[in-house]
C-alpha cells in the first residue's frame, strides 16, 4: 500500500516555503511603503489631528502581492520603530472574506490584533469597532493590512458598498487614533477605492505587473537556477535556454508567484523520482497533473504554446 506521507515533498516544502526571491517590484513597494509609513509616524508624533492614508497594492492572483507585502511588514516589525510611548509601531494583518459585513470584519480585525472576543458577546457594530480603535492605540498598532480586500465588496449593492467605503474612511479619519490602511487584492479593487478618495489624495497605488518578456528572461533564469541549486539538484542543460524560459512564463500565466510555486513543485517531483537534476519532464508532470491533460498538451511540449494557453486562465487550454 502506498504511504500517504511523502517525506521528499514535505522536506521540499519546508525548505522553500519561507524563501524570498527579491524582484524589482518588491523594492518599489518598500520605497512607497516607507514614504507613507514615515509620514504617518511623523503625523502621530506631531500631536495634531491628521487623516491617515491608504496604500493600495493590486495584482492578479498568484502575482506575489501578498508575499511582497508580508516581507515589507516583516522588515518593519524587525526594525522596531518606536512611538512616543516607547511602544514599537506595528501593523496588524487581516484576511477578508466574502461572508459577513462590516461587523464581521470588526471581529476578524480584533482577532488579528490578538484580542479575544467571545462569539457570544452581544456587541453592536459600533461597539466592536470602538474596541478595534482602543486596542490599536493601546498596542501601538498604527495600521491594518486588509488582504484580498475585494471580497468585502463582492455581491454587495451600491448602497452597501458605499457604507463600507464610509466605514473605511472613518478608520483613517478617526479623531482619536487615525490608522494607515494597506489594502491588497485583484485589480478590480482599485475601482472600488476610487470612491473612497475621489481626489486620489489619500490613496497611493502600487500595481504588480506580470512577467514581461523578453525583459524578464534573466530573472527567470536566476529563479530556476537558485531554487534548484538550493535544493541540492543540478539544472538540466535543456532548461538553460530562452525557449524553456518563455515556455515556463506562459505555463505560469505570466505570474511570478505561480512560476516560483511551479518550480518548487517540480523540484519536489525530481526528488521523489530520485533524479539528481531538475528536468523539463518534472515541469511537464506537474503542469499536466494540475491541468488534467496529456503530457503532450502542455506549454513545455506543445509547438503552439504561445497561442494555446491564456494568461488570464492559469492551467487551462484555449482549444479542445
Amino acid at each position: 500500500m502506498t504511504r500517504l506521507f511523502n517525506p521528499q515533498i514535505a522536506e521540499t516544502a519546508a525548505l522553500n516555503t519561507g524563501r524570498y526571491f527579491p524582484l524589482s517590484r518588491g523594492e518599489k513597494l518598500r520605497a512607497t511603503f516607507s514614504e507613507v509609513f514615515s509620514r504617518h509616524i511623523g503625523n502621530l508624533n506631531s500631536g495634531q489631528w491628521f487623516e491617515g492614508e491608504v496604500l493600495l497594492v493590486t495584482g492578479l492572483s498568484e502575482s506575489g502581492k501578498t508575499r511582497e507585502t508580508n516581507e515589507v511588514l516583516k522588515l518593519l516589525h524587525a526594525e522596531q520603530v518606536p512611538l512616543l510611548t516607547g511602544t514599537p509601531a506595528r501593523i496588524a494583518q487581516c484576511d477578508l472574506s466574502r461572508a459577513g459585513g462590516w461587523k464581521d470584519l470588526g471581529r476578524r480585525t480584533l482577532k488579528a490584533m490578538g484580542y479575544h472576543l467571545s462569539d457570544n458577546a452581544r456587541l453592536t457594530q459600533t461597539d466592536i469597532w470602538a474596541r478595534v480603535a482602543h486596542q490599536a492605540e493601546a498596542q501601538g498598532i498604527i495600521g491594518i493590512h486588509f488582504d484580498e480586500a475585494q471580497h468585502i465588496f463582492a455581491g454587495k449593492s451600491d448602497n452597501d458598498r458605499e457604507m463600507i467605503l464610509d466605514n473605511f474612511k472613518s478608520l483613517i479619519k478617526s479623531r482619536g487614533w487615525p490608522l494607515m490602511l494597506i489594502m491588497s487584492g485583484v485589480p478590480e479593487l482599485a475601482d472600488h477605492l476610487r470612491a473612497l478618495d475621489q481626489t486620489q489624495n489619500k490613496v497611493t497605488h502600487v500595481h504588480f505587473e506580470g512577467i514581461d518578456l523578453p525583459d524578464d528572461l534573466e530573472v527567470i533564469h536566476e529563479i530556476v537556477g537558485s531554487y534548484t541549486l538550493e535544493n541540492g539538484l543540478e539544472v538540466d542543460e535543456d532548461l538553460m535556454s530562452e525557449d524553456f524560459y518563455r515556455r515556463l512564463a506562459v505555463a505560469s500565466a505570466m505570474r511570478w508567484g505561480t512560476l516560483i510555486k511551479m518550480t518548487i513543485a517540480s523540484i519536489a517531483n525530481a526528488r521523489v523520482s530520485g533524479s539528481t537534476a531538475l528536468t523539463r519532464d518534472h515541469y511537464v508532470d506537474f503542469w499536466a497533473g494540475k491541468a488534467n491533460v496529456n503530457a503532450l498538451a502542455t506549454p513545455f511540449t506543445h509547438p503552439g504554446y504561445e497561442t494555446m494557453f491564456r494568461p488570464d486562465k492559469p492551467f487551462q487550454i484555449t482549444i479542445s
